[in-house]
This record gives C-alpha cells, sequence and structure tokens, in this order.
C-alpha cells in the first residue's frame, strides 16, 4: 500500500468484521519512531490462526484465498528495520475480555518508510462505513495531538442524530484537519 493510512483502514475493517464494538486507533511518533496500533473488543483469533495471520494465504476471505493486508504491514514496518506484533485473545477462550491489538514500528528515517497519507479521510471513511462502532483516534508527536473519539460525539449529538449523517462527517473531517492545521 503507498499510504499507512490504508494500512490503517484495512486492519480497522478487519476489526469491524471481527463484530468489535470499539476500534482504538493510536499513533505516536517520536523523533526517529512511528508507532500505529490498532486495538479492538471483536472475536480475537484462536491462538492457531494468529500463527499464520501474516502468512498471504492465511485468510478469512471466501472470495479468495489471498489477505494481504497484514502481510503488507508487516513487510512496510521491517523494511525500515521496525517490527510488527499482533496479540489476540480468541472469544472461545476469554468470553469476558477478547480482541486484537496489531502494532506496527516504523523508523521514520529510513528511505522505505511508507508516508502515512491522508490518515483523516481514513478514519472518516471508517466511522461512515460503520456508524455504531465507537472509534477513538488518537495521534501523538513531539510537535502536536490530535484525538477524535465517537463516544464523545454521541454524547454531544444525542441518540437521533447518527454519526453518518454528511454534516456530522463533514464537521468531523474539519475537526481533525483543524488539529493538525494548529500544529504548523
Amino acid at each position: 500500500m503507498k499510504e499507512l493510512s490504508l494500512n490503517v483502514l484495512d486492519v480497522a475493517k478487519n476489526s469491524v468484521k471481527a463484530g468489535a464494538k470499539n476500534v482504538g486507533i493510536k499513533i505516536t511518533e517520536t523523533e526517529e519512531t512511528l508507532t500505529l496500533s490498532i486495538s479492538d473488543d471483536g472475536c480475537g483469533m484462536t491462538p492457531e490462526f494468529l500463527k499464520n495471520v501474516t502468512d498471504p494465504f492465511c485468510t478469512t476471505r471466501t472470495t479468495r484465498a489471498v489477505g494481504l493486508g497484514i502481510p503488507l504491514l508487516k513487510l512496510q514496518a521491517e523494511q525500515t528495520g521496525g517490527s510488527l506484533s499482533i496479540e489476540s485473545r480468541h472469544e472461545s477462550l476469554f468470553p469476558e475480555d477478547h480482541g486484537t491489538t496489531t502494532t506496527a514500528v516504523f523508523y521514520k528515517n529510513h528511505i522505505d518508510m511508507t508516508p502515512l497519507g491522508d490518515i483523516c479521510g481514513s478514519v472518516v471513511t471508517l466511522i461512515q462505513g460503520s456508524p455504531d462502532i465507537d472509534f477513538l483516534f488518537i495521534h501523538r508527536s513531539p510537535d502536536f495531538d490530535v484525538k477524535l473519539d465517537t463516544k464523545e460525539l454521541r454524547e454531544v449529538l444525542g441518540e437521533d442524530v447518527p454519526l453518518d449523517n454528511a454534516e456530522v462527517l463533514m464537521w468531523i473531517t474539519e475537526n481533525l484537519k483543524e488539529q493538525y492545521n494548529q500544529s504548523l
């Protein structure tokens, strides 16, 4: 993928497919690294599936026998000298506390560092496509903090205004961009 924001979209969509009600997307930057972490409270993966999840031929898809999202994210991280780790607790083994956390570490100054891309667009796309799921987006760097919590938005908007409402999505987009622009 040409942008990490597309990886975020892909992994978070896996969380949605896994039945998550809450998805956290956290980007933490230092001078040297960018750490991307996506966590959810979905059904989780069995230990057997987790062992093979970075194999391109390991997928839950029924339309094709290839799943490249996680393997590509792993490749992108490792090309910079970074790493990928996945922790998962399957609901059959942990009925009260299940879910998955995928964490990728990238070295920003490496020539093969993939640009972050349109992270605002990816977050808005996730909310638009899954308006009943709560997303917590945080991007921290030495220069700025950006945060969007759909639980907070629901409290302000009330039950009658869905998050996939065009005006709400426009406000979310403008709010995220404004938070980023304040750091420039």
